[in-house]
């Protein structure tokens, strides 16, 4: 138990996917671990990689002094890069290389999150260079394993832990950035409504609301006159709100009633990571 409950939550979420994931890749063949991943360029390999990186920075490990390839076409950006270092500084590892190292990364972090004495609000190392407080790293790491646990279980055929602890963390993260997807990303008209219904292992239904001066907000009354409304599983609009699929691709399990260019133009923004 940390001595803050603030962050217990986000430790158990963090703890449940991670320790998810090593169960998955541990009995993994070598080729497995080149298996292609519904996150964007990535293999297994290169997710178990990052998660290994990500989790090391947290720790406060220096990052590898490592000279990425030319020809990584898909990064295109200072934060791309800044991920693709841990990633790719492990593309030649064998898989014994990694499931060791994952393992020893998850047993450093689990007694340094155990021993955990910091103030929530404490600020921490964060990518490029940046911080964040203790409390939103923690959050952050826990919605990064949830998802990327997902994104193995779609690549290697074994679904589950829809509805895990890490399941409500992203919930409640993808949720926080609905009203600037809904108001000015996708452009809503003031003193609109727009509702997201989402059923399945996590069900929620919000009503995103759009006040006069165009600043959106979230709440969880429905609205009597939406401008529009979206339903579809809980599965769809994680793999939609990450980035993971396009709405062409998914359309038939997405329910859409109301304003359909609005619609779309909130489907076409609705990623939110990046």
């Amino acid at each position: 138990m940390t001595v803050h409950p603030s962050l217990q939550t986000y430790a158990d979420a963090w703890t449940h996917s991670i320790e998810s994931i090593a169960e998955l890749v541990s009995p993994l063949t070598e080729g497995e671990w080149n298996g292609r991943t519904p996150c964007p360029n990535w293999s297994v390999r290169d997710i178990v990689s990052h998660i290994i990186g990500m989790e090391c920075e947290q720790l406060g490990d220096p990052r590898p002094i490592h000279t990425l390839p030319r020809d990584l076409y898909h990064v295109q950006s200072e934060f791309a890069r800044y991920m693709e270092m841990q990633v790719d500084v492990r593309r030649h590892h064998t898989a014994p290389e990694m499931t060791s190292e994952l393992e020893y990364t998850i047993i450093r972090r689990s007694r340094q999150l155990r021993n955990e004495t910091r103030d929530p609000g404490t600020m921490t190392r964060a990518p490029l260079g940046a911080e964040q407080t203790l409390e939103l790293a923690l959050r952050m790491r826990a919605f990064d394993v949830w998802v990327h646990e997902q994104d193995l279980r779609t690549t290697l055929g074994k679904p589950g832990n829809l509805d895990s602890p890490g399941a409500a963390v992203v919930r409640d993260t993808l949720l926080a950035a609905l009203p600037k997807v809904v108001a000015k990303d996708a452009g809503a008209p003031p003193n609109s409504a727009v509702v997201v219904d989402v059923h399945g292992p996590v069900e929620f239904l919000r009503t995103v609301r759009v006040d006069a001066e165009g600043r959106g907000s979230v709440d969880g009354a429905p609205s009597l006159g939406p401008a529009a409304t979206l339903a579809m599983d809980w599965e769809t609009y994680v793999r939609l709100a990450c980035g993971r699929v396009r709405a062409s691709a998914v359309s038939d399990t997405i329910k859409v009633e109301g304003d359909q260019d609005l619609a779309a133009a909130i489907l076409h923004k609705f990623a939110v990571t990046p």
